[in-house]
């Protein structure tokens, strides 16, 4: 008996030393499996819930693009997830489903009304008024990003907005945590 156990620790510090090799060799690696997540929530990864990407969502196993796209549409326009019960009802799935994930999910609260949370303005949609309230964002640049976007169509990303209105590193590094597309 002790030495299947003894086995089995040994395995689970092998397959955590190879989970952590790929992770450091790709920290958006995808797992592979429930185990893979068991583990990495044990080295201490985590995937806060309510800034998850896109990206974020589909490292997990059994995650599919439209689950992780509602999932962060769903955040983008303003729903917090509390429980991994909300996740599961967001997606019209079982907690049961979803249980595996539990370990390496956060649910952080962000207070939208609190002085220090940053309030992202989408640069599709706002006007140059909103804009200009905006750290290092002025009257004429807010009407240049609101006028290249009536001529050109919507940004689909800051690269793209640095491109399009030539803006300097320093600014797009300025912008970049107030902006979203």
């Amino acid at each position: 008996m002790w030495t299947k156990l003894l086995n089995q620790l040994g395995d689970g510090a092998k397959g955590q030393g190879a989970l952590r090799s790929r992770l450091e060799r790709d920290p958006y690696y995808r797992f592979q499996s429930f185990d893979e997540v068991r583990l990495a929530a044990q080295m201490g990864v985590g995937i806060d819930v309510n800034r998850a990407e896109t990206d974020d969502w589909l490292r997990l196993p059994g995650v599919s693009i439209h689950q992780a796209k509602t999932l962060v549409a769903l955040r983008k326009a303003g729903v917090q997830f509390h429980s991994l019960e909300d996740v599961a009802a967001a997606l019209s799935l079982s907690v049961q489903r979803l249980q595996p994930l539990a370990p390496i999910l956060q649910f952080c609260y962000y207070d939208p009304a609190s002085p220090g949370t940053i309030q992202l303005v989408n640069l599709n949609s706002a006007s140059a008024e909103m804009l200009v309230r905006i750290p290092a964002m002025d009257l004429y640049l807010a009407r240049a990003i609101v006028q290249n976007r009536q001529r050109y169509g919507a940004y689909r990303n800051l690269a793209e907005l640095q491109q399009r209105l030539q803006l300097s590193p320093r600014l797009t590094e300025a912008l970049m945590h107030y902006v979203c597309f």
